[in-house]
């Protein structure tokens, strides 16, 4: 009985021992640090291996942004229904974590094709992608950085998600 006392006593001192914290990128700047080389690395890769699909997307997303944030918030919310009913079935689980893997990379291709067609507007691609992707991918970061711009980069990323989902939905 007195071990189980002790024991008890060593487990209720919370914060006596060695705290050591591995949160490495977390907070704001890590965000901020992760969008940015995300719509980085994902817009390089988009326009550099399908080109013609990509600013299809880009003029999807500014011809008709509101009809392409309707078809992600759709598309998000019932990704996120589906999702937890297949969690409550344990089966569903197996189905549940592709599912969310696959439209994460899609979120992250839509949103790098979001923020590269305001990145176009504001510098364009004339004499390369370069300028572009580095201008598309440091509004995404500072948007991460702050509070206020964390729910425009949502906004931004559910418009890009719609614009790519918008062709299989119709």
């Amino acid at each position: 009985m007195q071990t189980l006392a002790v024991a008890a006593t060593l487990v209720a001192q919370a914060g006596s021992g060695l705290d050591v914290d591995v949160t490495l990128g977390q907070g704001l700047v890590g965000g901020a640090v992760g969008a940015f080389l995300t719509t980085l690395v994902v817009g390089a890769i988009a326009v550099a291996v399908f080109p013609e699909r990509t600013e299809r997307l880009m003029a999807r997303v500014l011809d008709d942004p509101v009809n392409s944030f309707a078809y992600g918030l759709f598309s998000v919310l019932a990704l996120f229904v589906v999702a937890i009913l297949l969690v409550f079935t344990v089966v569903g689980i197996v189905v549940a974590l592709p599912l969310v893997l696959v439209a994460y990379v899609v979120w992250a291709v839509g949103a790098a094709v979001a923020y590269l067609a305001v990145a176009d507007r504001l510098v364009g691609h004339e004499d390369g992608w370069l300028k572009a992707l580095l201008v598309a991918a440091t509004i995404n970061g500072a948007l991460a950085a702050t509070g206020v711009g964390g729910l425009l980069a949502v906004v931004v990323g559910i418009t890009g998600f719609g614009a790519v989902l918008q062709p299989y939905l119709d």
